[in-house]
């Protein structure tokens, strides 16, 4: 909010400083305040206090674990193209 107020003041002597103090106020005062409040947990229950960490490794194993499964899919029916190379020396035509 404080970022949009910035952006349309009257005042003639909009600088890029103003601007990006804007954006870190926003940042602190708002966007910041959830990461805060874990960091502040961190010293009563360390595995709360890095809930996202577990909630980004979680989805990051789950998109792993299906696009080893979509790849293996698709390994067995083989209906992937493995004829061509980007050069010839690496196992393509034999340099036409």
């Amino acid at each position: 909010m404080a970022l949009f107020i910035f952006l349309h003041s009257k005042d003639k002597d909009m600088t890029w400083k103003g601007l990006f103090e804007g954006i870190q106020s926003i940042a602190e005062g708002s966007l910041f305040v959830p990461f805060n409040a874990l960091r502040s947990l961190e010293l009563e229950d360390w595995f709360g206090a890095n809930i996202m960490t577990w909630f980004f490794l979680a989805i990051g194993f789950t998109a792993f674990a299906y696009w080893m499964l979509q790849l293996k899919k698709f390994n067995d029916n083989n209906e992937e193209d493995r004829s061509s190379t980007s050069h010839a020396y690496l196992g393509g035509d034999k340099y036409n």
